[in-house]
């Protein structure tokens, strides 16, 4: 059993935030070890209260038609460049070919590489389920100008801002981001879903359980085809 630290321990996993995974080349960006895991127990140092591990995994959010015949799966973070990037090209043209005409269900899975990311998922939570994928796509068509130069204190504004253009109020909003429980929550469903998964990378995507890089859209075209060709068949 493992319990998870307050909030303020993401402020150090990484010193420079958003702007540091934005700047950052390569196809994929790694993912760093398990961030606020810790032995069992609760302290005055802390203040957190020790949670039923089951109780404490979110249950997934699913667009489109939940009887689907396939299932797609990514594992991605609102501060890697590369999610934004896959969500920009990628993923609207899987919905509009797939998860809108039912032959696909898309599951998004958090990652958190930082504390800016996690703010980003309490206001992706914030809406509600009904809300929570319009608010999510935001966050990454959006992904430069709230994530900005890095800065806590103007991600947090830009982050207002987004949250307020989704139709959130400012008490709204405070609330979500200070939601610590919410927040335990969180990391604790994306270090369970990425250890069962063995993510070690975003965006890494699964086509009903098997694992895939990022990867243009024609390929992923291509697996999604064979798959449905198979569960018709």
């Amino acid at each position: 059993m493992s319990r998870m630290l307050p909030l303020i321990a993401l402020a150090v996993v990484v010193g420079a935030g958003g702007a540091w995974y934005m700047s950052q080349p390569g196809p994929t960006a790694t993912l760093i070890p398990p961030l606020l895991a810790q032995d069992a127990g609760t302290t005055e140092d802390t203040g957190t209260t020790e949670m039923d591990p089951a109780a404490m995994i979110l249950p997934d959010i699913v667009l489109g038609d939940a009887n689907a015949p396939v299932t797609f799966i990514e594992y991605a973070s609102y501060t890697c460049p590369h999610c934004g990037n896959f969500h920009a090209d990628q993923f609207k043209k899987l919905k509009a070919e797939y998860i809108d005409t039912g032959k696909v269900k898309f599951i998004h899975r958090e990652v958190y590489f930082d504390k800016f990311g996690l703010w980003g998922g309490l206001l992706a939570q914030c809406g509600g389920e009904m809300r929570y994928y319009g608010i999510s796509g935001m966050l990454y068509d959006q992904q430069k100008s709230w994530i900005g130069s890095g800065k806590e204190d103007e991600i947090l504004a830009n982050l207002r801002t987004l949250g307020k253009t989704a139709g959130l109020n400012d008490d709204e909003i405070t609330a979500c981001l200070d939601d610590k429980e919410t927040a335990t929550k969180l990391v604790a469903t994306f270090q369970s879903r990425a250890q069962e998964d063995g993510i070690n990378a975003t965006p890494t995507l699964l086509i009903d359980g098997e694992k895939y890089p990022n990867s243009p859209y024609e390929e992923l075209k291509e697996l999604i085809d064979a798959r449905l060709a198979e569960v018709d068949g």
